[in-house]
C-alpha cells in the first residue's frame, strides 16, 4: 500500500504544462492585468485540470482599450474627451477592468494597426473614442467579433454599441431657447464629419422647422484651425452681408467664442441685438463676457455608460446591438435672455 501524498501542483508546473513563463502564471492566478483573455483562459484551464486552487473565473474581467481621436490640430487630447477618460477609468476599475488609453489619428486606425494596439495592450475589448470606424475597420470589427463601444459616437447601421449625449434633442432644446427668447432668424454654425454633430444639425433644422416663420441657416466650417477664430470670421462675413439674423446656435463652446467676439466687435450688444447658444458646458464658457449660456454634456457619465455596455457585450457577444443617450440639460449664461 503506498502511503506517499499526492503533491499539489506547484506554478512551475502550471507554467510547464501552459508553455509560459512562471510569472505570468503568478500575474494570472492573482488576477492581475496586461495579460491577454485567451493566455488567462488557458492558464486557468490547466491550473483547474491539475488540481490547482483558482479564484472562480466571474472574478477575472477581460481587458479593454481605449483608442481616443487626437485633436486634429494639435495632436493632443481635446479638452472635451479629459472627462470622458476619468469616467472610462474610473469605471474600468470598479468593474476590475484592465485598462489602457492610446490616443491616435482617425487616419491611422487601420484593421493592422488597431489589431497591434489591442495586441500590445492585451486587450479583448475596443472602445472607439470620438472615432467613427471606415468600412475596413468595420469589417475587421465585425469578422473577428471584437467587442466594441463607441463612445461620443453612434452608429447609424446599429452594429456596434454605443454612447452619447443626447445630441439631436440637445440641439433642438438649444434652437428653441433662441426661439423662445423672440428670435426668428437664426444661424447654425458647425462643421464635422462626424454622425453626432450631423445629429445636432438635423435637431436644429426641426426647431426650425416647427415654428412657423423661422429661418434657420447653416454656416458649415472647415475647422483646420482654431474653430473661434474661424468661427469669428464666418460670422463676420454673415453680419456684413446685413442678412437680418439675430441669434446663433454653435455646434460647440469654441466656436460659440468666436461668434461672440465677432458680434461684439460688430457693435451689437449681447444678448440684447444678439444671443448665442453653445454646447457641451466646456471650461471657456465660464471664461467669455458675458458667460456663455450652453448645454451641458455629462462626459464623465458617458465613459461610464461605455464600460457598462463593455462588460454586457463581454457577457453576450451575440446580443443585439444597444445605444444610450445621455440627456443634455440646459446651463443658463449672459448670452440669451432669461435662458
Amino acid at each position: 500500500m503506498n502511503d506517499q501524498k499526492i503533491r499539489r501542483p506547484r506554478q512551475a508546473d502550471i507554467a510547464t504544462l501552459a508553455g509560459v513563463s512562471v510569472s505570468t502564471v503568478s500575474r494570472v492566478l492573482a488576477n492581475e492585468p496586461g495579460i491577454s483573455e485567451s493566455v488567462r483562459r488557458q492558464i486557468l484551464k490547466v491550473a483547474a485540470e491539475n488540481g490547482y486552487p483558482v479564484k472562480p473565473a466571474s472574478e477575472a474581467v477581460a481587458g479593454g482599450l481605449a483608442l481616443i481621436a487626437s485633436d486634429g490640430v494639435t495632436g493632443t487630447l481635446s479638452v472635451f474627451y479629459e472627462a470622458i477618460v476619468d469616467g472610462l477609468r474610473a469605471g474600468a476599475a470598479e468593474a476590475g477592468m484592465p485598462f489602457e488609453v492610446r490616443l491616435v489619428r482617425e487616419d491611422r486606425t487601420t484593421p493592422d494597426a488597431v489589431r497591434d494596439y489591442m495586441q500590445t495592450a492585451g486587450a479583448e475589448g475596443l472602445f472607439l473614442v470620438g472615432i467613427d470606424p471606415n468600412e475596413m475597420l468595420r469589417d475587421w470589427l465585425q469578422a473577428s467579433m471584437t467587442p466594441t463601444v463607441l463612445v461620443n459616437g453612434t452608429d447609424p447601421r446599429m452594429q456596434f454599441d454605443g454612447v452619447s449625449p443626447a445630441n439631436f434633442f440637445g440641439a433642438y432644446e438649444a434652437t428653441s431657447r433662441l426661439i423662445k427668447a423672440g428670435h426668428r432668424r437664426i444661424l447654425h454654425l458647425s462643421g464635422s464629419h462626424r454622425h453626432t454633430i450631423r445629429e445636432r444639425v438635423r435637431g436644429f433644422e426641426a426647431a426650425i422647422a416647427a415654428v412657423p416663420g423661422a429661418e434657420g441657416r447653416l454656416l458649415s466650417l472647415a475647422l483646420q484651425g482654431s474653430a473661434s477664430r474661424e468661427a469669428h470670421e464666418r460670422t463676420a462675413e454673415a453680419l456684413a452681408e446685413n442678412a437680418g439674423f439675430t441669434a446663433a446656435f454653435c455646434m460647440n463652446d469654441f466656436i460659440a467664442v468666436g461668434v461672440l467676439e465677432a458680434v461684439t466687435e460688430a457693435g451689437l450688444r449681447v444678448p440684447e441685438d444678439f444671443a448665442i447658444v453653445g454646447f457641451d458646458d466646456l471650461p471657456c464658457a465660464l471664461m467669455t463676457n458675458p458667460a456663455l449660456s450652453t448645454m451641458r454634456v455629462d462626459r464623465a457619465a458617458l465613459g461610464r455608460e461605455a464600460v457598462s455596455l463593455m462588460l454586457s457585450r463581454f457577457r453576450n457577444r451575440t446580443a443585439s446591438a444597444r445605444h444610450i443617450c445621455q440627456a443634455v440639460v440646459p446651463i443658463p449664461g449672459g448670452t440669451v435672455p432669461n435662458a
